[in-house]
């Protein structure tokens, strides 16, 4: 039986339901490869739109946003975007820049003055376009504020104890933070808060009044989805949601097919939407246009010749699809995988939303669109996908089998277990500590609580928060001159050596 849920209203008029155009292609035959596709990747639902010029062409709901209810996606549900986020972040931004109250390339300390990184240099020289195009010379630092307890400001005032691993502005490397930074800027400009600024200067113009910035308020909602993420075994499971307030611009949005198309098509048409400027044009070509030459991906994805070599824009990657210009951000988040894509030169745009964590479907599905929509010859991108994704798999298990492999057996840890227990602090990351639980140790971190397993000498590594999140750290302890132990390490953040958490020194009294 089909999935697919036709959806009768296009936006939020009669009369522009009515004056929709056909999308001669995106017909039968299209929802069947759609439902196709769903069934490979195993996602519970998507919802689609698409954008011809100033028309809505295309919009449906496919599959189910809460898989035990049976319950469709429709036009009006809303799914977590993601790191679509950024590109409200930069649009935001832009419209001020265009008010005078902003310049793109003045230091952020013009507007922060207690703005600060890690080397004195940047904390000197950083400007609100370095913060949105990735060249800050940090990597990414997730950890930090993927717990979930700390907030906006406490992160932003933490910047100064992460190191960086490149120089300023020598090499592209994609950065949460320096989006919360970009988000918490605009807000401070304003006298309120980032998310203040995107309901006025971008939902309310663009007729978004469902949409908003929290999964508090997204439960509140009339339609909603639920995230779901497919296990090893194909089985897919449903996910708690991930609360995104404090990183809230880099990803924090949730946003239905029918509200996100209307900003696609703002972007589509220079920054301007149902006769309205949002961003001016010369705003909008330039987040539209390269800023920063991203490093090729080793190995080869699935595009092959098919997509050009990607740069970065202003909250947009900038690439080209089969010779045609192309500019579009994803978003993925627990649970959820978003996609905004467009051809300006085409006049042409897409919107994917998904509710399966990390699923490459929303990648491709545009280019199906596009392959039907400008009558090119259509290219299996599911089983182009399909391979890499495979391919993908055998390198992790691989990975993980030289690890267990490494293992030394028969070894014990220097000291008893109620030695290593205990708190372990770092400026920037905060507090680990360290329990005992049944007889083993615990590793507590922000809202992350996971049991520990010895895995030799004084190396223990961390279990899996669930199947659909398994993620094992390794923590080694280590000691003093005296034999105490002094501190741990933990390889939290791949391209820095493993980042130490001390121990407080014992006081003699």
């Amino acid at each position: 039986m089909r999935r697919s849920v036709l959806l009768l209203a296009i936006l939020a008029t009669p009369a522009v339901a009515q004056r929709r155009p056909a999308a001669p292609m995106l017909d039968q035959a299209f929802d069947a490869r759609i439902d196709s596709v769903m069934t490979t990747w195993k996602v519970p639902g998507i919802g689609i739109a698409v954008v011809k010029g100033n028309q809505v062409v295309f919009i449906k709901g496919y599959g189910y946003k809460d898989l035990g209810q049976k319950a469709p996606v429709t036009k009006d549900t809303k799914f977590a975007i993601g790191s679509v986020t950024k590109s409200f972040a930069v649009t935001g931004l832009a419209v001020q820049a265009t008010q005078g109250k902003l310049e793109w390339d003045a230091p952020v300390r013009r507007y922060l003055p207690d703005f600060q990184m890690f080397d004195a240099v940047v904390t000197e020289r950083m400007t609100p376009r370095d913060l949105v195009i990735h060249r800050s010379g940090l990597p990414r630092h997730d950890l930090m504020w993927g717990g979930g307890t700390f907030t906006r400001e406490e992160i932003y005032q933490r910047l100064r104890y992460l190191e960086p691993t490149k120089d300023f502005r020598s090499v592209w490397q994609y950065q949460n933070l320096m989006y919360l930074t970009a988000g918490y800027l605009s807000g401070k400009i304003e006298g309120k808060s980032w998310e203040a600024v995107i309901r006025e200067r971008v939902f309310q113009p663009l007729g978004m009044t469902t949409a908003d910035f929290s999964v508090t308020d997204l439960q509140r909602s009339a339609d909603y989805s639920y995230g779901y993420a497919r296990l090893p075994s194909d089985s897919v499971v449903k996910l708690p949601y991930r609360n995104l307030d404090a990183i809230g611009p880099a990803g924090s949005i949730n946003a239905s097919p029918a509200e996100m198309i209307r900003y696609v098509t703002m972007h589509l048409n220079q920054g301007a939407f149902e006769g309205r400027e949002v961003i001016s044009a010369a705003a909008a070509r330039e987040m539209q246009s390269p800023q920063m030459v991203i490093p090729v991906p080793q190995p080869p994805g699935a595009g092959g010749v098919d997509l050009g070599h990607e740069q970065y824009g202003m909250g947009f990657f900038v690439g080209s699809y089969r010779g045609r210009k192309m500019v579009h951000h994803g978003g993925n988040i627990d649970g959820f995988s978003a996609e905004v894509n467009f051809l300006p030169n085409d006049s042409l745009g897409v919107v994917v939303l998904t509710n399966l964590n990390g699923t490459p479907t929303r990648d491709f599905i545009p280019f199906m669109i596009y392959d039907r929509l400008l009558g090119l010859p259509p290219l299996d991108w599911s089983g182009r996908y399909k391979t890499v994704a495979d391919r993908a798999r055998a390198r992790q298990d691989s990975a993980r089998a030289r690890d267990v492999a490494s293992r030394v057996a028969n070894t014990t840890p220097s000291h008893a277990l109620a030695d290593f227990a205990g708190v372990y602090s770092h400026p920037g990351y905060g507090d680990i500590r360290i329990t005992i639980t049944d007889g083993k140790l615990a590793f507590g971190y922000s809202s992350f609580q996971l049991a520990m397993e010895h895995f030799h000498y004084d190396v223990f590594e961390t279990t899996p928060r669930s199947p659909a999140q398994p993620t094992r750290w390794k923590v080694q302890f280590l000691s003093d001159m005296t034999g105490a132990v002094s501190g741990l390490t933990i390889p939290v953040e791949p391209a820095l050596k493993p980042i130490l958490f001390a121990r407080p020194k014992k006081v003699d009294p």
